[in-house]
Formats: structure tokens, C-alpha cells, sequence
């Protein structure tokens, strides 16, 4: 495992608002955590949702599209904002960023395998932050990742990270429903435990993913022996406080398999 290197995976949950839009502010928030990481040593990945989102605030359709089409159409044009606000963000940190489009087929064992982790390897060298997504304008029905958090998990263990962060909207695996006064987070999963009894099945709802999506991923990727940590990505300063204070963080980790 390569230290110091971490993989942040950000969800469309964490990235839109109520309505759908794309939340700037909150994608400043995370520039500025990222940009502390940096200062502190960290090698950064960052998997990012919300091309779907930035996409449909940009374009209003009249006429109905079946949903690859939709998928095709707002990806493209809101991949295009996407990278380009997290351009403007970072370079206010003087810190370049570089695009990752990625199909599920650039994991398979071979020369697509080698190439993606050459490209990543060169831009982290030379101080770029990739910044990674499938590539939804081809992407489509089997062709497609589960979600960003398989997507995330590949790309933890493709290029050795230390630590896999996939930030939701909730601080990580509860004991029942989050919603209810009993509910206990799950602080430590240790390898080998399951806790398939405690995942609900919804999905989230701007993302294909839900918690059983990250409980798959981070079970994996944590027997890959990667440290993978859920957490919530609405809270301030989120990302810096796992490293400063853990201990007084919610968060589920799971322990990597050595």
C-alpha cells in the first residue's frame, strides 16, 4: 500500500441539493479539505458524483427521452461544468486537477488495466489530482459500474491507497433505521464480521448507490487490505477531522485484512 495516499469518493447526495442542482458551496467545502490533505503530505483521489446533476440544471428538455438517453445528454454536458468548477476551485490553490473517465472494462486484467494506472500514476508525480468518473456517454446497462462506490473500490485497489473515504449523507452504519432514537453507529468493523442484518436496502436519491453498495465496496476493498472509512460528508470539515480527531468523528472504518 502506497501511504498517505487516499481515495475520496463523494456521492450525488453530498453533492446536490434538495432540488437536484448541484451544490457549489458544498463543492468548495471539499476543494478546501482537499487542499489541507495536500499541505499535509496526502496523495488524493478524488471519484466524484454529480455529472447527472450539473448536467439537468443546464438544459431544459420538452419532449420525453428514455433514460439512457438522459443519462447520455446530461452526463456529457454536466461533466463538462463539473470538472470545470472543480478547475476553479482548486486553482485557487494553485493545485491542477486532471479528468479519469473510466468503463468497467478498463479493470479487467491487460493493457486498458496498465495504461489507466500509468496515467493516474504520472498525473500524482507531477501534483495532479485526478479527479475520476465512469464515463456515462458509453457506459450504458451491463456496461456500467454498480455505482461510484464499486468504481471507488477499484480505483482504491488499482492504485494501492492506504485509505478508501466514501462520504454519504448519513455518518455510516447503523445498529436499525439512522431515523430511529435507537440506532447506534457502528464505529469498528473488524475483518470477517457481518453486518449484512443491519444494511436497508434504498438506494440514495440522486445516486445508484445506497449503504448496501458501500457496505459491498468497503467489505472487498477492506479484504484487499485498504482501510476504508464511511462517513458523512455534510458535516463540516469532515475529511480534515478524520485525520485530527477519529476518535470524536462519527464514522464507521473498517479494518483492512493484513
Amino acid at each position: 500500500m502506497k501511504e498517505k495516499r487516499i481515495v475520496v469518493k463523494v456521492g450525488s447526495n453530498v453533492l446536490t441539493r434538495p432540488d437536484g442542482k448541484l451544490d457549489v458551496t458544498r463543492m468548495s467545502a471539499l476543494v478546501d479539505q482537499i487542499a489541507w490533505l495536500r499541505r499535509e503530505g496526502y496523495e488524493v483521489i478524488l471519484v466524484s458524483s454529480g455529472a447527472m446533476a450539473s448536467g439537468r440544471g443546464e438544459l431544459k428538455v420538452n419532449h420525453d427521452m428514455d433514460s439512457v438517453e438522459q443519462r447520455q445528454l446530461f452526463s456529457a454536458l454536466g461533466q463538462a461544468k463539473l470538472i470545470g468548477l472543480y478547475y476553479d476551485l482548486f486553482r485557487e490553490y494553485h493545485m491542477l486537477v486532471g479528468q479519469v473517465l473510466t468503463m468497467k472494462e478498463n479493470f479487467e486484467p491487460g493493457e486498458q488495466y496498465r495504461n489507466q494506472r500509468a496515467c493516474m500514476t504520472v498525473m500524482l508525480e507531477h501534483g495532479v489530482i485526478p479527479i475520476v468518473n465512469e464515463n456515462d456517454t458509453v457506459s450504458i446497462t451491463e456496461l456500467m459500474f454498480t455505482d461510484n462506490d464499486e468504481l471507488s473500490g477499484l480505483i482504491a485497489q488499482m492504485m494501492e491507497a492506504e485509505t478508501l473515504v466514501l462520504l454519504s449523507n448519513i455518518d455510516g452504519i447503523y445498529t436499525t433505521n439512522p431515523d430511529d432514537p435507537s440506532a447506534e453507529l457502528i464505529g469498528t468493523v473488524e475483518p470477517g464480521r457481518d453486518l449484512s442484518e443491519y444494511i436497508l436496502p434504498e438506494k440514495s436519491a440522486f445516486g445508484r448507490g445506497g449503504m448496501h453498495s458501500k457496505y459491498t465496496t468497503a467489505t472487498k476493498v477492506s479484504q484487499a487490505g485498504i482501510r476504508v472509512i464511511i462517513a458523512n460528508g455534510e458535516r463540516n470539515d469532515i475529511l480534515i477531522n478524520l485525520i485530527v480527531n477519529p476518535d470524536s468523528t462519527p464514522h464507521t472504518e473498517f479494518i483492512p485484512l493484513k
